[in-house]
């Protein structure tokens, strides 16, 4: 990417990009083109600190900001952008504070929103270039239609436990993330970070691995990575690279491509109703679901109630409802219980942390035959917001 006039660099910012002079892929030409650079950055936790901090350090000019979200202290162990005293404050404030002060030279802008159908076209494509630092399906294929569909390559982001993956998609004679995955997994089957854990440590690896993928393009370096998909497995330090052709069938990028506009993601995804699981042969099932307050007053009346908790142990240990009669069996466990719950009497609740996974279980439950099986909408964080805020959260 280059610029043919970029702005020049006043004496404060020579000096503070001092150090990048002497190399030659930069200098001070490079340097001005990092100046009139415009990026996005999708997300602003795991991936997003290390990527808006190194970013604004080096002095890309304009940094469009997308986040609809507040800091909670869950997010401090990775999302270091955002400090004990901003719990409670929209991560788009603190982070304008820390890169702020990171760098007074860059840009800013805040768009304070969650990035969909209706939005995605306008605000993409006040940009040059675009980085996927979410954690959710809809948004990745989003992001990567539009960007398609707007002529803009993106870096793509991915982290769970200890494993990360980088990529530069949508690059001119180049692949898109759906190339690679052309339809979404089902539903439940891979588990987000809130679920399957992240090693706090590895959003900082896999973010600033996306900004030098940033850096590069901009410096007009980042062609050889066009087509790769760097893997990182952080237990044993290594890093993969996987070569991936565009294929001429994509239904976005391909040659004759079928999706020429935005479309309900969250849809496409499985992820549209609350009380649906769509398990791996492509069914719907439907869930019926209970909220928390109303599950309370059905056993504050007296309702006899099964509460089966389908988390791991570790998590029971943190926080659990077995004073209000749950017991813990692991979401792995419960076709062992079919005949169990099929002679059953009453309602049998189902719940996880935030819903996912036991909506999962209580679907194969129906599937099974299994009567009068509800899941806990938001699961047990839902519980401790509605019913018992004395809970630990997690």
């Amino acid at each position: 990417m280059t610029d043919p006039s970029p702005p020049d660099l006043s004496p404060a910012e020579l000096l503070r990009y001092s150090r990048h002079f002497p190399l030659e892929e930069v200098g001070v030409e490079g340097q001005r083109q990092l100046k009139a650079a415009r990026v996005l950055l999708v997300g602003m936790g795991g991936l997003g600190s290390p990527l808006g901090l190194y970013l604004a350090a080096a002095g890309v000019g304009t940094l469009g900001l997308v986040d609809d979200d507040v800091v909670d202290a869950s997010n401090l162990q990775r999302q270091v952008l955002h400090g004990t005293r901003d719990i409670g404050r929209p991560k788009l404030e603190s982070a304008r504070d820390r890169l702020t002060d990171v760098n007074p030279h860059v840009e800013l802008v805040l768009h304070p929103t969650r990035l969909d159908s209706s939005n995605a076209m306008e605000i993409l494509g006040d940009y040059d270039l675009v980085v996927d630092g979410t954690d959710n399906f809809p948004t990745r294929y989003l992001v990567n239609d539009a960007c398609v569909l707007l002529g803009i390559p993106y870096v793509y982001g991915s982290i769970l436990r200890f494993d990360g993956q980088v990529a530069l998609f949508a690059a001119e004679g180049g692949p898109c993330y759906r190339c690679l995955f052309r339809d979404p997994p089902p539903p439940g089957l891979v588990p987000n970070c809130a679920d399957g854990g992240v090693l706090g440590v590895l959003p900082g690896i896999v973010g600033s691995l996306q900004a030098l993928e940033v850096v590069k393009w901009i410096l007009g370096h980042g062609a050889g990575s066009i087509g790769k998909l760097r893997l990182l497995d952080a237990l044993d330090l290594s890093l993969r690279t996987l070569i991936i052709d565009r294929d001429p069938e994509c239904p976005v990028c391909g040659d004759n491509p079928s999706v020429t506009e935005l479309i309900d993601y969250e849809a496409f995804c499985g992820v549209a109703s609350h009380d649906t699981v769509v398990f791996a042969d492509g069914a719907p099932t439907a869930v019926p679901g209970i909220t928390p307050t109303e599950l309370s007053r059905r056993l504050d009346s007296g309702e006899s109630i099964t509460i089966i908790d389908v988390r791991e142990p570790h998590e029971w240990e943190i926080v659990n409802l077995e004073a209000r009669g749950a017991r813990l069996v692991p979401q792995a466990r419960i076709p062992e219980l079919v005949e169990e719950l099929r002679a059953t009497p009453g309602a049998i609740v189902l719940h996880c942390k935030s819903g996912g996974r036991s909506r999962e279980a209580a679907g194969s439950l129906v599937d099974a035959g299994v009567d009068g099986v509800l899941n806990l909408r938001g699961g047990i964080l839902a519980w401790r917001d509605e019913v018992d805020p004395e809970l630990p959260r997690y």
